[in-house]
């Protein structure tokens, strides 16, 4: 769960994503990203929302992407992919990234159910609760949020 309110933009969930999954602090390898709004005094830490109809899934050509059984999330099978970047178009949030570097597919996989990033947030802005129908409808509607308030500042 996100709770943009309660961010303040120290970006500690950055780098606690980027050293579980790279071993190094490097905030443009993390799948978690905060998104600074100066002008308004907002942050807004953004990640995959672990979509139920994926859509980043449906246009994988190589089927490099699935859900884990277990913790819900998307994974990428880098061994099958084929780093054609579809899925990073595909995604409707912006959530999916390329790492150049490393040449990889960026996202989310929930730390196989530890995600370090609500771990080690210091403010409870990013929190991991269980999907339930109260969760979930609260993540829809924060989708539904943010959708707009991109499309506004993509204008």
């Amino acid at each position: 769960m996100l709770n943009p309110e309660k961010c303040i933009s120290c970006r500690t969930c950055e780098l606690a994503c980027s050293f579980k999954h790279e071993r190094e602090f490097r905030p443009t390898a993390a799948r978690v990203n905060v998104l600074q709004f100066e002008k308004e005094g907002i942050s807004i830490p953004l990640m995959c929302l672990q979509c139920d109809n994926a859509a980043c899934e449906k246009v994988c050509p190589s089927g490099a992407l699935k859900r884990n059984e277990v913790t819900g999330a998307m994974v990428v099978d880098d061994a099958k992919c084929i780093r054609c970047k579809m899925c990073v178009q595909a995604c409707p949030f912006g959530n999916i990234a390329y790492d150049p570097a490393k040449r990889c597919i960026l996202r989310c996989d929930l730390c196989d159910g530890d995600p370090q990033c609500a771990k080690f947030c210091p403010f409870g802005a990013i929190t991991y609760v269980e999907a339930n129908s109260g969760t979930l409808a609260k993540k829809r509607a924060y989708a539904a949020k943010m959708k707009e308030a991109l499309q506004e500042v993509t204008k």
